[in-house]
């Protein structure tokens, strides 16, 4: 995997500077934790991470983790009459490919909401840098590509709905990072680490200790450590607890009330749907001392 980072790292290393209107800013890449500097400049220092009890989080057993069906955070897709429709129907907005694209976006904007809070950097005491952001992301888009898997044909073409999103916004991310002149080379180099890690991920998921080594691997590891110890153990542990409950509750949150491919949300199917509408959310670590 470090050999990895550092051919993604070659590929940029040749770009010193970049301008953005009369601003000239300099990037120096002699790592991979430098771009993060540029994208998160106040990054939270250790001090500042909120200290919960690891060992007693992510014991409890999987849920299902589809949302009630009078949560503020779901998602409906649009149900219009009359005209209205009709006209949306010549525009294909019912397509099975418009709601295929609707569906990725939802699922997707659950995949950020749980990346992109400070929560999950303070519950495993990790820095929001690029490196880890990256790494947190393609872990989650695993975690929903395989369960879409799990639905058959469809579910794997939803996978690449999602696939497509999440890749346009990893390219919005590292040219934010100031990467454009060799941004292509960079973005096949993030490709190529990401089927990596899922194949990891899936090779590892089976198995406490290969998956915690993984984990240890894609997200924690920066430099030539072997093996995590102390403070560090305690938070690969955890997070390996909580990929692992995370996969199982996502196999308790079905897709669909027939077995036949749906998008449409109904009262009745709350939680068979939730799944392929995104109305599910990942387990909430905003307040991690009520996490078990």
């Amino acid at each position: 995997m470090l050999a990895r980072w550092s051919r993604a790292l070659s590929c940029v290393k040749r770009v010193s500077s970049f301008e953005k209107g009369q601003d000239s800013l300099t990037f120096l890449f002699r790592d991979y934790a430098s771009v993060a500097a540029a994208v998160e400049p106040n990054a939270k220092s250790d001090t500042d991470k909120t200290k919960v009890n690891l060992n007693k989080m992510f014991w409890s057993k999987p849920r299902s983790l589809a949302l009630a069906a009078d949560s503020p955070y779901r998602i409906h897709d649009p149900q219009y009459e009359g005209v209205k429709r009709f006209m949306l129907k010549l525009m294909l907005f019912y397509s099975k490919q418009s709601q295929f694209i609707r569906s990725a976006n939802a699922i997707y904007s659950r995949v950020l909401y749980q990346v992109d809070r400070p929560a999950i950097y303070d519950v495993f005491s990790l820095e929001e840098t690029f490196k880890t952001t990256y790494s947190l992301l393609v872990l989650h888009m695993w975690l929903c590509l395989r369960r879409l898997r799990k639905e058959g044909k469809e579910g794997v073409e939803l996978g690449q709905y999602l696939y497509e999103i999440y890749n346009h916004d990893l390219e919005l991310r590292v040219s934010k990072a100031g990467v454009n002149l060799l941004l292509s080379k960079w973005m096949k180099e993030l490709e190529r680490i990401f089927y990596g890690n899922v194949v990891a991920y899936d090779a590892a998921i089976g198995k406490q200790d290969d998956l915690q080594n993984v984990i240890w691997r894609n997200v924690f590891l920066d430099d030539d450590t072997s093996k995590p110890s102390g403070d560090v153990l305690l938070s690969v542990q955890a997070l390996t607890r909580y990929v692992r409950r995370e996969e199982s509750s996502l196999s308790l949150t079905e897709s669909t009330c027939s077995g036949k491919f749906k998008v449409t949300v109904t009262p009745v199917c709350v939680d068979k749907e939730s799944i392929i509408s995104g109305n599910f959310m990942f387990t909430s670590l905003e307040d991690a001392e009520t996490v078990c």
